[in-house]
């Protein structure tokens, strides 16, 4: 008898192939058989007019400090995510000397907008190595699996002390110790190594990270050391300015490695074409032999304003500084006072040490207002600059009258990347590229700001079905994408895809009702802290190693994720 049996679904089986219809068989966690499946089950799931597929394996989350906390990787396992790569960008907790916990709490707090009371408050801190961290992550159970890197801030900073954190040059021992500490956490279990090299990532007090400036000797001394685990992937994230020797040390450290090294890449607003040179170059690095590859996404990467979040078009200006503290409601009726309004958008906003929110000021181009049916390829009519000119308003003004609508609740869409030409036809364009994976969604980071975790979802919602400004993309390209070859990218061969052998994770959708509801805020971390969630209808089933954990659309309470320890091979199936 087998544990589940999933009838008459159309299986889309993450190869890329035509959909057919068919039923799964799974017995212990694992497919047994896919086609007609006589066999009995007590647990038999009707997909008659339903899509069945894998489930998604999304490679760029930081769900670091929320599995020490949380049972539930969420909003990642709302959207269909089975397995959830984290550590990435170089920042995490492990690992970490107890002296140390606070530069790491700041890092992470910058980098990825986590407030310091939610991390210092949540994590149990019962771990100094990196080893160790996995240790207690393995003794808990989750809804769906996810595995880890070992990111190179800590590591630096657990090495080289206040001299990693000030960016000081790393000594020859120095690198042999990161280099060691490297090759025992992969062995231990972590799916390998991540740094961060751009000046946008910085500490809570305005720092950069400590890995900004590592020179080519420490980054190649990991990489040798990710060489000597005898497997492991490298992510990185970087500016590429167009003047350093950035893309020499990406080559250097893939060569080194011998391992696949992805980088992260989207279309700069003023540089609109750069992402064409990156991809070309990584494109011939990879005739010579170079296992590089970008991380690319499907819509833009976006900045969430609100009253509510971590900015607002005001966060600058010096009459909201002093109000920001206040409870929503006396916020709202702060701003509603008409003495008040006409102070604050006469103000100049004091954003000389605050590049993000300069750069802000001079794009209500590419600001939009995110309603109840969220649109993430607008028209370049329906921005705030455009808006605000038909209306005969600032587009301060606009923001204004938008954010004080109703209960305060209002979000501005900042399309802060890739989103430069006001279309998704460049995003496309990066998706089909030969040497591209799909990543960037950032799945538990970014919790006042950016609620990019449902890229998964609008991949399949948005570029196989709703998009009407340009082509779109055949479904069993969306799942092959963002199941099979995620998840060979960083060495999980065992699953993202629906056949004998592979372990059973599988969405089974209703694509017809399938919709992205609009952004919400939640007070559910600790310490009470905030977070954007997002939710969608449609998702009829998410299973993991077969068992149910939602079921249209409501959890089941059940656990069966778990941390996964490294690469996976992929199966060898004997029929059962």
């Amino acid at each position: 008898m087998l544990d589940l049996i999933i009838k008459n679904g159309e299986i889309i089986d993450g190869n890329g192939a035509e959909p057919f219809r068919g039923d799964l068989g799974i017995k212990n966690g694992v497919i047994i058989k896919v086609g007609e499946v006589s066999d009995t089950s007590e647990k038999i799931i009707d997909a008659s007019g339903l899509k069945v597929l894998p489930g998604f394996v999304d490679i760029h989350t930081h769900y670091d400090g929320q599995v020490t906390w949380s049972n539930e990787l969420t909003p990642s396992s709302n959207h269909g995510v089975t397995t959830a790569v984290m550590g990435n960008c170089g920042v995490g907790f492990a690992p970490c000397r107890p002296e140390d916990k606070e530069k790491l709490i700041s890092l992470m707090e910058g980098v990825e907008d986590i407030p310091h009371p939610v991390l210092s408050e949540g994590l149990p801190w019962n771990w100094e190595t990196f080893p160790e961290y996995l240790d207690s992550l393995s003794e808990r159970q989750y809804d769906i699996d996810f595995a880890a890197q070992i990111p190179h801030g800590p590591l630096r900073v657990y090495v080289m002390g206040e001299r990693g954190a000030n960016r000081e040059t790393a000594t020859q021992e120095d690198i042999r110790k990161m280099a060691s500490l490297t090759t025992e956490s992969i062995r231990a279990g972590a799916l390998g190594f991540s740094t961060s090299r751009t000046l946008n990532h910085q500490t809570a007090d305005g720092q950069p990270t400590p890995t900004l400036t590592a020179e080519l000797n420490e980054m190649v001394g990991i990489a040798r050391g990710v060489k000597a685990a005898g497997s492991g992937v490298m992510q990185v994230v970087t500016d590429f300015k167009g003047d350093d020797n950035e893309f020499e040390i990406l080559k250097e450290m893939a060569r080194q490695s011998d391992s696949p090294l992805s980088v992260s890449v989207a279309q700069h607003h003023r540089v609109t074409d750069g992402w064409k040179k990156i991809l070309s170059s990584i494109e011939e690095a990879n005739k010579d032999g170079i296992k590089l590859a970008a991380q690319v996404c499907g819509r833009p990467i976006g900045v969430l304003f609100g009253l509510e979040l971590t900015n607002n078009p005001f966060s600058a200006h010096p009459s909201f500084i002093g109000i920001s503290d206040l409870p929503l409601e006396e916020k709202l009726s702060q701003l509603r006072d008409p003495s008040f309004r006409k102070r604050l958008l006469n103000e100049k906003p004091e954003v000389a040490n605050n590049p993000f929110l300069r750069q802000a000021h001079k794009r209500f181009h590419d600001m939009y207002v995110l309603d109840e049916n969220p649109d993430y390829e607008p028209l370049p009519s329906l921005s705030i600059k455009a808006m605000a000119l038909e209306q005969n308003k600032s587009p301060l003004e606009l923001c204004l009258d938008i954010l004080t609508r109703g209960a305060g609740k209002e979000m501005i869409y900042y399309a802060f990347l890739n989103y430069g030409e006001s279309s998704l036809d460049p995003a496309k364009e990066m998706m089909e590229h030969p040497n591209t994976i799909l990543g960037l969604g950032d799945g538990g980071a970014h919790c006042g700001s950016i609620c990019d975790g449902s890229f998964t979802t609008h991949m399949l919602t948005h570029w196989t079905r709703d998009r009407k400004r340009g082509e779109k993309f055949k479904l069993p390209w969306v799942v092959k994408a963002h199941c099979h070859d995620t998840a060979a990218a960083v060495g999980l061969r065992d699953r993202g895809v629906l056949a004998p052998g592979y372990k059973a994770d599988i969405n089974i959708v209703d694509l017809k009702k399938m919709k992205l509801q609009k952004p919400e805020v939640h007070y559910d971390l600790p310490a009470g802290g905030r977070r954007l969630m997002q939710f969608a209808d449609g998702y009829v089933a998410t299973i993991v190693s077969g068992v149910p954990i939602f079921l249209n659309g409501r959890s089941t309470g059940a656990r069966p994720g778990r941390l996964v320890r490294g690469s996976q091979p992929r199966p060898k199936f004997q029929d059962h």
